[in-house]
């Protein structure tokens, strides 16, 4: 004897399945306490990269303090290198031909000499009556 199978279908449009308001409850909640824990993980990822951030920046501003104190040093010493009175007194001697002043060639600068004034002169078309333009 030999089987035969027949398969019916079955229209399930038809049905709806019933809603259970503490099963919508419960999904709500959950949703809602998923949503808080993405949130709080988010917040403490940002903090966490903004840290490391900040970090990256305070080591380059302090190398940057370090170079600008390193340069600071060397341009101070370079400072009283150059206002040395001994190189200066070098300077004068060799390259611009400076000599020591003989004890004649001073003159005090107190004005116990004879000292002159000096007269400005007067233009000769000041002298006329004519009007000076500004």
């Amino acid at each position: 004897m030999t089987e035969y199978h027949t398969s019916k279908r079955i229209d399930n449009s038809r049905l709806i399945r019933p809603v259970v308001p503490r099963r919508n409850w419960q999904c709500a909640q959950r949703v809602f306490w998923g949503a808080m824990l993405a949130t709080f993980c988010l917040i403490y990822t940002w903090q966490h990269f903004q840290d490391i951030q900040l970090r990256y920046q305070l080591e380059d501003v302090q190398s940057q303090h370090a170079q600008a104190v390193e340069l600071n040093q060397q341009l101070r010493l370079e400072s009283a290198s150059l206002s040395s009175p001994m190189r200066i007194d070098d300077i004068a001697r060799h390259q611009l031909g400076m000599t020591v002043s003989a004890p004649a060639q001073y003159i005090p600068a107190d004005g116990s000499r004879e000292s002159y004034l000096a007269q400005a002169r007067i233009p000769a078309f000041v002298k006329t009556n004519m009007p000076v333009r500004p």
